[in-house]
């Protein structure tokens, strides 16, 4: 029943613009609330539309007016059939049923990312990948850089199943590492070049880059616009949630009842907000100085944490490269020397796999004295964790630029790796890989069978041990380091982006576990608009810091002689300037021009003069939208006015023919005594 009536009340909803008075009949028809009356007004309302003198358009205009009408209603249905193929559907319901909007967003960001990871692994399969493998590369000669490079292509591998794990062995000869692209691809006659194989990797990586950070932006801009108007409504949120909240297409009591408790949540989250604004204001002046003394010894301690955290991230890498250059270690002959072996490779990864499970339950514990509100709790304990995590990758890079030698006699320095590029790889590869082995020995090995001994056990210590709420900041943060590694290593691993495609897939199901049987909802409730513009925000400040060092490789360290497509060049940006120096003199001159004085300055002067404007455009906006708001309380109260008189007048008249009737019932009165 419930299902005929949710259906009925779907039915109902019709364009006025669209105009089809049989289309309308059918409608209402299907709807027993609406009577022969309604249904009369309804299309003379309707045909009054349509036939208005004022809105009758002739010629050009009548055609632009039905394109556009065409092209709203395929939209239109697009929206509505992308919406019921949409992936993950039937779980993004649940989990907004159960944990609201703001949770509901952390998994769309999770899907965002998987399209996203398969954008970039497209670029890098159509341009890198498939003309490596379907082009033959160039015989090398006899020069230094190409003897370099025979000897590291022909140097003998072992393969086994640590190879995987480890990204070494043969596993580092293919298409995964950096090692194996060649710097010249020919055709099958060997003798015409087809493919610059090395622009095009350049190419790609500042493409994908540019592309990422546009989308991040675009994003960022949507999630505040969003926040705007979240704003405006601030007054009557609660009207938009009990009157606007409720979707009519739902169709099933069950998802009726998601909804109610989506509902639910949102407005608890309002009211949640409201009360800690409220102790806030009214905290007293020895409150806040011995509040502001907390802080402060808390942000010294959150300092040295993380000083601490990075320089044992630089010890241990320090420590393990200088037992991996030990004779016994590089040859080793018992197993025990093997398994060292095999834990000095990945030391620094679980150094600093350990050192994020760890340091951001610290940083959880001290934020609960700050007495901060939730949603700025949320944003502190994320700005510091993710100050660990980039802090920590960017310590890794520069003890990896300790090993690498700029300047070698030979093909390699006698401790560095001979190609220092695949090497990089390899160390983001092995990050990857125990991340990801984490989120699934934390999910499955260690929360639930938390869970389990908090729903079957009695005692009150086994439930305060088993009981875990669903942690945005932390769950978000996990997302976005995997993004950051396969941002930061996609370059050295061309793979990553398709690892990271496939590790976000993954992801999605375990932590709809980890959210779903794991975990009760947060006594936090996190709002969806406020959620999307903070996973973008973070997002964008981890984009930007892996990209610095990326850069700075690109353009400052010299190219492995033995591997790679830029082997033999000093910078890999020189592959850029060679082209550029290609290029016909006119071309040249023009691209000059750009960069010259008097390209820039009319650029500048013409953005100046459109911001102002822009700028004029929004004040007078925002003025008209003032007057328009006190318009409307003017009109409001003069409907409180007009009401205030009606309510009068209508007591007025019900005592007067009280009074009447009371005059009746005595003269009746008297009429029947005599």
């Amino acid at each position: 029943m419930g299902r005929d009536y949710a259906d009925k009340s779907y039915a109902c909803q019709y364009d006025a613009e669209e105009g089809d008075e049989g289309q309308v009949a059918g409608w209402l028809h299907s709807c027993p609330v609406l009577s022969c009356i309604i249904y009369k007004q309804v299309t003379d309302s309707v045909n009054s539309f349509q036939t208005a003198t004022k809105l009758r358009l002739q010629g050009f205009e009548q055609f632009k007016w039905q394109r556009r009408k065409v092209w709203q209603q395929m939209k239109s249905r697009w929206k509505e059939t992308y919406s019921k193929l949409e992936l993950w559907r039937h779980s993004l319901k649940k989990v907004e049923g159960n944990f609201g909007t703001g949770v509901v967003a952390y998994f769309l960001f999770i899907k965002w990312l998987m399209f996203l990871n398969l954008f970039i692994f497209l670029f890098m399969l159509l341009f890198i990948i498939i003309p490596t493998l379907v082009l033959v590369p160039q015989e090398l000669s006899g020069n230094s850089t190409d003897e370099c490079s025979k000897n590291y292509s022909n140097s003998s591998v072992d393969s086994s199943f640590l190879d995987w794990l480890q990204g070494t062995g043969s596993i580092e000869r293919t298409v995964l590492f950096y090692g194996f692209y060649p710097n010249k691809l020919i055709s099958a006659d060997g003798v015409t070049q087809l493919y610059n194989l090395p622009l095009a990797y350049i190419a790609v990586t500042v493409v994908y880059l540019l592309g990422c950070l546009a989308v991040m932006v675009k994003s960022v801009a949507q999630g505040f616009k969003e926040r705007l108007v979240e704003g405006e409504g601030q007054f009557y949120q609660y009207c938009n949630l009990v009157f606007g909240g409720w979707d009519y297409c739902i169709h099933n009591e069950k998802s009726a009842t998601m909804k109610h408790k989506a509902l639910f949540n949102e407005m608890r989250g309002c009211l949640e907000a409201e009360k800690l604004e409220e102790e806030r204001q009214n905290r007293s002046r020895d409150e806040m100085i011995k509040l502001v003394i907390t802080r402060c010894i808390i942000n010294f301690i959150v300092l040295v944490v993380l000083s601490g955290a990075l320089a044992l991230i630089y010890y241990a890498f320090d420590f393990s490269q200088e037992e991996l250059n030990r004779d016994y270690i590089q040859n080793p002959n018992t197993e025990l020397e093997y398994l060292y072996k095999f834990v000095l490779e990945f030391l620094p990864s679980i150094t600093i796999v350990g050192l994020n499970l760890l340091v951001p339950n610290l940083f959880t514990y001290l934020v609960s004295f700050e007495r901060y509100s939730p949603v700025f709790i949320v944003r502190l304990t994320l700005l510091r964790t993710v100050l660990l995590r980039l802090a920590s990758l960017i310590t890794l890079m520069l003890s990896l630029k300790n090993i690498i030698c700029d300047e070698p006699e030979g093909c390699s320095c006698e401790d560095s790796p001979k190609c220092w590029e695949t090497y990089v790889g390899q160390q983001v590869y092995k990050l990857v890989i125990l991340d990801f082995v984490t989120h699934i020995l934390i999910t499955f090995a260690l929360n639930w069978p938390r869970m389990l001994i908090a729903k079957y056990s009695k005692s009150k210590v086994a439930r305060l041990v088993g009981e875990q709420e669903f942690e945005l900041s932390k769950h978000v943060l996990d997302v976005v380091y995997s993004q950051t590694l396969c941002w930061l290593g996609s370059f050295y691993a061309p793979i990553l982006p398709l690892m990271a495609m496939l590790e976000c897939c993954l992801l999605f199901h375990i932590k709809k576990f980890a959210c779903l049987v794991n975990s009760k909802p947060s006594s936090v409730v996190y709002r969806a608009s406020r959620s999307n513009s903070l996973f973008m925000v973070v997002l964008l400040i981890s984009f930007l810091a892996v990209v610095l060092p990326v850069a700075f490789a690109i353009a400052e360290i010299a190219p492995s002689k033995s591997c790679g497509p830029f082997q033999g060049l000093p910078t890999t940006w020189s592959v850029v300037v060679d082209s550029f120096e290609q290029l016909p003199v006119w071309i040249q001159s023009i691209l000059f021009f750009f960069g010259t004085a008097g390209f820039a300055v009319p650029v500048f002067i013409v953005l100046v003069l459109c911001l102002y404007y822009f700028y004029a455009v929004s004040a007078a906006n925002k003025q008209m939208v003032m007057v328009l708001k006190n318009q409307l309380v003017l009109e409001g109260h003069d409907k409180q006015f007009l009401l205030n008189r009606l309510s009068a007048f209508i007591r007025q008249q019900q005592e007067h023919q009280k009074a009447m009737r009371h005059v009746e019932v005595t003269n009746r009165d008297l009429s029947n005594a005599t």
